[in-house]
């Protein structure tokens, strides 16, 4: 089987995880190379994982190197523009989120994957443990009846210094607050089970922080099968705690955890005794635990670069979440509710995730 040249651009704190899921394809991935614009952190990364070249030049890099894959994780308001280079490159795309600052940016990302052939795929590690493919079967099959209430909590935590770096906190270059960087990976896990959503009504507000973008949103959301469903993003919690929850016809469906899951996050409580006994044998029957891990999102795109597929996390389906943060994010600031497909170009939230509005600022007391 073909083995796959990569590369890597930027050596930040998510980097290492990249190197971990290059390591979990057991040798259908090599990486051979790190770039990052600071030299002394870029041969570090090099020297640390023992790779055979560091770069400070993104172009560079891509030239010398003819990757296969090029691994993303540079701060989020470059993703689009090295994702876009690295397939006009000859390269596939492993991006962090968010994929992109728009709209407008996904349908520049997507000229390009029809123009070159190659695909971008957004990093959403939360869809590929083998313990969410199980519990979304059961769900799909109708094992679990009618889905009718959803609860979609992403409460983390983050201090003052965490915002001091330059890139957070602002609209150009993090692209958004816990909407976009922290709560868009459970976001994006509930619209892979739940399918496609119809209408968002939502606020986003910055209460705390002394930053551009909004550190808490909220959202009410109602889907294609008549679900409905509530959303919090914050990064004001101390107690941090992601949590997924469905309520379906014939039990409630539950996911505690923090960054990652497994297995023994998940629990399942039936409406009735009798309906427990139905329902047991089939939840029980897990397959063999692999995490929410960035390795299960690469060993995928490995899978789908062999036969030609489309990645999971491309195209329709990415797009589907990023309309799903824009149209929360016009429902906050127009005080609207916004329907899915009504976002297009001419619209400010088409161009620009924000509309070039700002989120409303709570006095400090």
């Amino acid at each position: 089987m073909k083995k796959y040249r990569a590369v890597l651009v930027g050596t930040g704190g998510i980097a290492d995880a990249h190197v971990n899921a290059v390591n979990y394809t057991q040798g259908r991935v090599e990486l051979v190379a790190a770039c990052d614009i600071d030299a002394t952190r870029a041969e570090a990364f090099r020297a640390k994982f023992n790779l055979a070249k560091a770069h400070t030049d993104y172009a560079t890099m891509l030239r010398e190197e003819k990757p296969d894959i090029v691994l993303v994780a540079a701060p989020p308001g470059l993703h689009a523009a090295m994702s876009i280079a690295a397939m006009e490159a000859g390269a596939w795309v492993l991006c962090e989120k968010p994929l992109c600052a728009s709209l407008a940016e996904f349908d520049q990302i997507e000229a390009a994957e029809k123009r070159t052939g190659k695909r971008t795929s957004c990093v959403f590690q939360m869809r590929f443990a083998s313990s969410n493919t199980h519990v979304r079967d059961l769900l799909q099959s109708g094992r679990f009846g009618r889905p009718l209430v959803a609860v979609c909590n992403t409460l983390w935590y983050r201090d003052v210094p965490y915002y001091s770096v330059p890139w957070r906190g602002k609209w150009k270059t993090e692209l958004g607050g816990p909407t976009m960087s922290q709560g868009i990976h459970t976001m994006d896990h509930l619209l892979h089970l739940l399918g496609d959503w119809t209408e968002v009504k939502a606020v986003a507000e910055t209460l705390y922080h002394e930053i551009e973008v909004e550190d808490v949103s909220m959202a009410l959301v109602k889907f294609a099968n008549g679900a409905r469903a509530s959303i919090v993003n914050s990064t004001l919690c101390p107690r941090q705690e992601t949590y997924l929850r469905l309520d379906c016809e014939h039990a409630t469906v539950e996911l505690t955890h923090l960054y990652a899951y497994k297995r023994e996050n998940w629990k399942m409580t039936p409406a009735t005794p009798e309906v427990g006994a139905k329902l047991q044998p089939a939840w029980d029957a897990f397959p063999d635990d692999v995490g929410s891990i960035h390795g299960a999102q690469l060993l995928a795109m490995v899978n789908d670069m062999d036969t030609g597929t489309v990645p999971l996390t491309s195209g329709p389906e990415a797009r589907r979440t990023l309309e799903f943060l824009a149209a929360l994010y016009k429902s906050a600031f127009t005080n609207t509710t916004v329907t899915r497909g009504s976002i297009k170009p001419g619209d400010p939230f088409y161009a620009v995730m924000h509309g070039n509005m700002s989120p409303k600022r709570e006095k400090k007391l």
